[in-house]
């Protein structure tokens, strides 16, 4: 339901950019498009300028699934939900497909990690481990910024008659994840803040040092 929401609010924004953009360009052809890649299944819609610049948008997505992971010798079922929605602007220097881009991202981008213990089982945190209760819990999360710029370049989107064609992206959203580590519990409530602290520090060692996130994508466009 977040993504849902965030996407609703970001795409009014996207809209109207797009509107404001086809009422001086109503003379040259609109776009559809859908790719496959990384970050997923993409849909999105483009709107040539002149012959040099398109601006576009579209949503894409990983969707949600679980596994299960081990981070800092912490067994953990792990959440990953990936969508995002965004702006962009394509510059073509040359004559042909070949583009510059960059945008705006609106995401829902986020891990979570959920550990719950076994009674008798211990757990590694920091320097000491603890020895848990089945009340005992461990979880963590990666969340990435709710808004990040796009740089990248790419193929197709560009001024050019009607039909089907090629698209074709390599980029990245730039951001670093807010990392957050919590343990709770009749044990885990009592253990020092330096252990905890030395977790948490792990974690953003580990994934919280991610400062980027690719985009490698392929799809068909038809210009209409």
């Amino acid at each position: 339901m977040k993504a849902i929401h965030m996407i609703r609010s970001s795409s009014k924004l996207c809209l109207a950019t797009l509107f404001a953009c086809c009422l001086t360009a109503t003379a040259n052809a609109g776009e559809v498009y859908a790719g496959v890649g990384l970050p997923g299944l993409m849909f999105g819609y483009a709107q040539a300028i002149n012959p040099m610049f398109t601006v576009r948008a579209d949503v894409a997505t990983l969707g949600n699934y679980k596994k299960n992971a081990t981070e800092s010798g912490i067994d953990y079922q792990a959440t990953l939900a990936f969508t995002r929605l965004g702006i962009f602007g394509d510059y073509f220097p040359f004559n042909g497909g070949f583009r510059f881009s960059g945008g705006l991202t609106f995401n829902h981008q986020e891990i979570k990690l959920h550990s719950t213990a076994q009674a008798g089982s211990t757990v590694q945190i920091g320097n000491n481990s603890y020895l848990l209760t089945p009340d005992d819990h461990v979880d963590a999360s990666v969340k990435f910024p709710s808004t990040t710029p796009y740089l990248g370049i790419g193929w197709g989107h560009q001024h050019s008659d009607k039909g089907f064609g090629f698209v074709a992206d390599l980029g990245a959203t730039i951001g670093k994840p807010k990392v957050e580590f919590k343990a709770t519990g009749p044990v885990l409530d009592h253990a020092s803040q330096s252990d905890i602290d030395q977790e948490t520090q792990q974690l953003r060692d580990g994934v919280g040092k991610i400062s980027f996130i690719p985009q490698i994508s392929l799809g068909l466009n038809y210009r209409f």
